[in-house]
Protein backbone atom coordinates (compact mmCIF):
# COMPACT_ATOMS: atom_id res chain seq x y z
CA UNK A 1 0.00 0.00 0.00
CA UNK A 2 0.92 3.61 -1.09
CA UNK A 3 -1.53 6.17 -0.84
CA UNK A 4 -5.07 6.66 0.82
CA UNK A 5 -7.60 9.30 -0.09
CA UNK A 6 -10.02 10.96 2.34
CA UNK A 7 -12.64 12.77 0.69
CA UNK A 8 -13.64 15.97 3.49
CA UNK A 9 -16.42 18.24 3.08
CA UNK A 10 -16.60 21.39 4.98
CA UNK A 11 -19.65 21.58 6.63
CA UNK A 12 -21.85 24.10 8.80
CA UNK A 13 -21.68 23.40 12.24
CA UNK A 14 -25.36 22.24 12.96
CA UNK A 15 -24.46 22.11 16.46
CA UNK A 16 -24.23 26.24 16.04
CA UNK A 17 -27.17 26.32 13.67
CA UNK A 18 -30.02 29.33 14.63
CA UNK A 19 -33.70 29.25 13.65
CA UNK A 20 -35.76 31.99 12.42
CA UNK A 21 -39.15 31.55 14.85
CA UNK A 22 -41.44 32.74 12.94
CA UNK A 23 -40.63 30.68 9.57
CA UNK A 24 -38.57 27.84 10.81
CA UNK A 25 -35.55 28.19 8.19
CA UNK A 26 -32.37 28.08 9.61
CA UNK A 27 -30.05 30.72 9.93
CA UNK A 28 -26.89 29.58 7.99
CA UNK A 29 -25.28 33.32 7.49
CA UNK A 30 -21.97 33.62 9.90
CA UNK A 31 -22.66 29.75 11.14
CA UNK A 32 -19.26 28.31 11.57
CA UNK A 33 -17.68 25.61 9.51
CA UNK A 34 -15.74 22.52 10.47
CA UNK A 35 -14.35 19.39 8.81
CA UNK A 36 -17.59 16.91 8.64
CA UNK A 37 -17.59 15.09 11.94
CA UNK A 38 -17.72 11.38 9.92
CA UNK A 39 -14.87 12.76 7.34
CA UNK A 40 -12.67 13.76 10.58
CA UNK A 41 -13.35 9.99 11.49
CA UNK A 42 -12.22 8.68 8.06
CA UNK A 43 -8.58 10.90 7.99
CA UNK A 44 -7.98 9.59 11.70
CA UNK A 45 -8.54 5.89 10.05
CA UNK A 46 -6.78 7.11 7.00
CA UNK A 47 -3.67 8.55 9.31
CA UNK A 48 -3.72 5.23 12.10
CA UNK A 49 -3.25 3.08 8.72
CA UNK A 50 -0.33 5.67 7.72
CA UNK A 51 1.26 4.75 11.14
CA UNK A 52 1.30 1.19 11.07
CA UNK A 53 2.40 1.18 7.06
CA UNK A 54 5.72 2.72 6.13
CA UNK A 55 6.00 4.58 2.83
CA UNK A 56 1.82 5.28 3.14
CA UNK A 57 0.76 8.69 2.05
CA UNK A 58 -2.42 10.49 2.93
CA UNK A 59 -3.60 12.71 0.51
CA UNK A 60 -7.37 14.31 0.94
CA UNK A 61 -9.30 15.64 -1.64
CA UNK A 62 -12.36 18.38 -1.49
CA UNK A 63 -14.43 20.25 -3.68
CA UNK A 64 -16.20 23.66 -1.72
CA UNK A 65 -16.13 27.18 -1.26
CA UNK A 66 -12.36 29.59 -0.97
CA UNK A 67 -12.98 29.88 2.83
CA UNK A 68 -12.44 25.79 3.29
CA UNK A 69 -8.94 26.10 2.81
CA UNK A 70 -8.98 26.93 7.21
CA UNK A 71 -10.62 23.10 7.56
CA UNK A 72 -7.78 21.59 5.15
CA UNK A 73 -5.06 23.35 7.97
CA UNK A 74 -6.83 21.31 10.48
CA UNK A 75 -6.61 17.88 8.18
CA UNK A 76 -3.24 18.54 7.33
CA UNK A 77 -2.42 18.97 11.31
CA UNK A 78 -4.33 16.02 12.18
CA UNK A 79 -2.06 13.81 9.75
CA UNK A 80 -2.38 14.28 6.43
CA UNK A 81 0.85 14.64 3.86
CA UNK A 82 -1.22 16.84 1.18
CA UNK A 83 -4.42 18.39 0.42
CA UNK A 84 -6.07 18.96 -2.81
CA UNK A 85 -9.06 21.53 -3.42
CA UNK A 86 -10.93 21.97 -5.76
CA UNK A 87 -12.79 25.69 -6.10
CA UNK A 88 -14.87 27.44 -8.79
CA UNK A 89 -17.42 29.52 -9.08
CA UNK A 90 -19.50 26.61 -11.40
CA UNK A 91 -19.32 24.27 -7.87
CA UNK A 92 -21.47 26.55 -5.98
CA UNK A 93 -24.84 24.45 -5.95
CA UNK A 94 -23.95 21.58 -7.00
CA UNK A 95 -25.44 18.26 -5.65
CA UNK A 96 -24.04 14.59 -4.43
CA UNK A 97 -23.75 13.44 -8.39
CA UNK A 98 -21.92 16.53 -9.39
CA UNK A 99 -19.70 16.50 -6.32
CA UNK A 100 -18.87 12.84 -6.93
CA UNK A 101 -17.58 13.66 -10.14
CA UNK A 102 -15.63 16.74 -9.43
CA UNK A 103 -14.01 14.19 -7.11
CA UNK A 104 -13.59 11.67 -9.43
CA UNK A 105 -11.42 13.92 -11.96
CA UNK A 106 -9.22 14.96 -8.85
CA UNK A 107 -8.19 11.71 -7.90
CA UNK A 108 -7.66 11.05 -11.85
CA UNK A 109 -5.42 13.90 -11.69
CA UNK A 110 -3.59 12.72 -8.78
CA UNK A 111 -2.75 9.05 -9.83
CA UNK A 112 -2.51 5.94 -8.20
CA UNK A 113 -4.15 5.34 -5.02
CA UNK A 114 -4.58 2.05 -2.93
CA UNK A 115 -7.86 3.14 -0.63
CA UNK A 116 -10.23 5.93 -0.54
CA UNK A 117 -11.75 6.56 2.34
CA UNK A 118 -15.24 9.27 3.22
CA UNK A 119 -17.28 9.67 6.10
CA UNK A 120 -20.83 7.77 5.69
CA UNK A 121 -23.00 10.83 5.75
CA UNK A 122 -22.29 14.63 6.11
CA UNK A 123 -23.97 16.01 8.88
CA UNK A 124 -25.52 19.10 7.39
CA UNK A 125 -27.40 17.09 4.56
CA UNK A 126 -26.89 13.73 5.88
CA UNK A 127 -27.70 12.31 2.30
CA UNK A 128 -25.18 9.32 2.54
CA UNK A 129 -24.93 9.70 -1.63
CA UNK A 130 -21.38 11.13 -2.37
CA UNK A 131 -19.78 7.86 -1.54
CA UNK A 132 -21.25 5.48 -2.98
CA UNK A 133 -21.74 7.72 -6.19
CA UNK A 134 -18.15 7.88 -6.33
CA UNK A 135 -17.70 4.59 -6.00
CA UNK A 136 -19.75 3.99 -8.78
CA UNK A 137 -17.76 6.32 -11.47
CA UNK A 138 -14.08 5.03 -10.19
CA UNK A 139 -15.57 1.73 -10.58
CA UNK A 140 -14.45 0.36 -7.16
CA UNK A 141 -15.69 -2.25 -5.11
CA UNK A 142 -17.27 -0.38 -1.91
CA UNK A 143 -17.38 -1.32 1.96
CA UNK A 144 -19.86 0.11 3.42
CA UNK A 145 -20.51 1.70 7.19
CA UNK A 146 -17.51 0.29 8.48
CA UNK A 147 -17.09 0.10 12.09
CA UNK A 148 -13.23 -1.89 12.01
CA UNK A 149 -11.00 -1.58 9.35
CA UNK A 150 -7.90 -3.82 8.46
CA UNK A 151 -5.58 -3.89 5.52
CA UNK A 152 -4.29 -7.29 5.11
CA UNK A 153 -1.63 -7.79 1.89
CA UNK A 154 -3.72 -6.39 -1.24
CA UNK A 155 -7.14 -6.82 0.66
CA UNK A 156 -9.00 -4.34 2.93
CA UNK A 157 -11.57 -6.07 5.52
CA UNK A 158 -14.33 -3.91 7.11
CA UNK A 159 -16.56 -5.02 9.84
CA UNK A 160 -20.35 -3.51 9.71
CA UNK A 161 -22.94 -3.60 11.70
CA UNK A 162 -26.30 -4.46 10.49
CA UNK A 163 -30.17 -4.79 12.26
CA UNK A 164 -29.34 -8.29 13.68
CA UNK A 165 -25.88 -9.56 12.54
CA UNK A 166 -22.50 -7.84 12.22
CA UNK A 167 -21.36 -8.81 8.59
CA UNK A 168 -17.06 -8.59 8.02
CA UNK A 169 -16.49 -7.79 4.20
CA UNK A 170 -13.25 -8.58 2.41
CA UNK A 171 -12.29 -6.30 -0.96
CA UNK A 172 -9.27 -6.53 -3.33
CA UNK A 173 -7.49 -3.12 -3.31
CA UNK A 174 -7.77 0.22 -4.74
CA UNK A 175 -11.53 -0.38 -2.66
CA UNK A 176 -13.78 2.53 -1.27
CA UNK A 177 -15.12 2.43 2.38
CA UNK A 178 -17.43 4.70 4.32
CA UNK A 179 -17.12 4.43 7.69
CA UNK A 180 -18.99 5.33 10.64
CA UNK A 181 -18.46 7.13 14.03
CA UNK A 182 -17.82 4.08 15.88
CA UNK A 183 -14.93 3.40 13.94
CA UNK A 184 -12.43 5.20 15.89
CA UNK A 185 -12.26 8.83 17.86
CA UNK A 186 -10.42 11.45 16.16
CA UNK A 187 -7.42 12.63 17.55
CA UNK A 188 -6.95 16.48 18.75
CA UNK A 189 -3.52 18.05 16.60
CA UNK A 190 -0.40 18.92 18.78
CA UNK A 191 0.94 22.67 19.10
CA UNK A 192 3.88 20.92 16.76
CA UNK A 193 1.42 19.09 14.24
CA UNK A 194 -0.12 22.45 13.55
CA UNK A 195 2.89 24.36 13.06
CA UNK A 196 3.71 21.32 10.81
CA UNK A 197 1.05 21.61 8.69
CA UNK A 198 1.77 24.98 7.71
CA UNK A 199 4.30 23.76 5.77
CA UNK A 200 2.52 21.33 3.60
CA UNK A 201 0.97 21.87 0.65
CA UNK A 202 -2.47 22.73 -0.52
CA UNK A 203 -3.24 22.55 -4.28
CA UNK A 204 -5.51 24.28 -5.36
CA UNK A 205 -7.30 23.01 -8.63
CA UNK A 206 -10.41 25.14 -11.11
CA UNK A 207 -12.52 23.43 -13.21
CA UNK A 208 -10.66 24.38 -16.16
CA UNK A 209 -7.33 22.51 -14.17
CA UNK A 210 -9.51 19.21 -13.71
CA UNK A 211 -11.35 19.68 -17.40
CA UNK A 212 -14.75 19.57 -15.81
CA UNK A 213 -17.66 19.36 -18.52
CA UNK A 214 -19.53 22.04 -17.20
CA UNK A 215 -23.19 20.05 -18.21
CA UNK A 216 -22.45 17.21 -15.69
CA UNK A 217 -23.04 19.89 -12.90
CA UNK A 218 -26.39 20.70 -13.44
CA UNK A 219 -28.00 19.58 -10.13
CA UNK A 220 -30.34 17.00 -10.73
CA UNK A 221 -31.94 16.98 -7.06
CA UNK A 222 -33.92 20.08 -6.19
CA UNK A 223 -34.17 20.86 -2.79
CA UNK A 224 -37.59 22.43 -1.95
CA UNK A 225 -37.40 23.53 1.34
CA UNK A 226 -35.74 22.65 4.79
CA UNK A 227 -37.78 23.75 7.56
CA UNK A 228 -36.87 23.09 11.51
CA UNK A 229 -39.37 20.83 12.89
CA UNK A 230 -42.27 22.65 15.19
CA UNK A 231 -41.72 22.75 18.57
CA UNK A 232 -44.50 23.88 20.65
CA UNK A 233 -44.87 24.13 24.11
CA UNK A 234 -48.03 22.06 26.04
CA UNK A 235 -47.84 25.05 28.83
CA UNK A 236 -49.10 22.68 31.43
CA UNK A 237 -48.97 24.38 35.16
CA UNK A 238 -49.22 22.26 37.88
CA UNK A 239 -50.41 23.37 41.56
CA UNK A 240 -50.92 21.75 44.44
CA UNK A 241 -51.82 22.80 48.51
CA UNK A 242 -47.80 21.13 49.36
CA UNK A 243 -44.88 20.46 47.74
CA UNK A 244 -45.58 16.46 48.13
CA UNK A 245 -48.40 16.68 45.74
CA UNK A 246 -46.87 18.87 43.40
CA UNK A 247 -44.13 16.54 42.88
CA UNK A 248 -46.83 13.58 42.44
CA UNK A 249 -48.57 15.26 40.13
CA UNK A 250 -45.42 16.38 38.50
CA UNK A 251 -44.54 12.48 38.16
CA UNK A 252 -47.72 11.29 36.89
CA UNK A 253 -47.53 13.64 34.17
CA UNK A 254 -44.24 12.81 33.12
CA UNK A 255 -45.11 8.80 33.29
CA UNK A 256 -48.54 9.54 31.13
CA UNK A 257 -46.26 11.71 28.65
CA UNK A 258 -43.84 8.62 28.64
CA UNK A 259 -40.73 10.87 29.60
CA UNK A 260 -40.05 8.27 32.33
CA UNK A 261 -40.82 5.10 32.79
CA UNK A 262 -43.06 3.58 35.85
Amino acid sequence: MKRVIVCLKQAVDVSQLKVDSATRQLITAGAPKKISDFDKNALEEAVRIKEKNSGVEVFTVTVGSEDAKAVLREALAIGADKAFFAYDPSFQDIDTLGTAYVLTEMMKKIGEFDLVLCGEASLDSFSGLVGSRLTELLNLPQISSVRKLSVEGDTVIGERTCEDAIEIVKANMPALITVTREINQPRIPSLMMIMKASKKEIVTWTAADLGIQKEKLDSKIEVIEVLAPKTERKKVMITGETVQEIADKLAKALIQEGVVGR
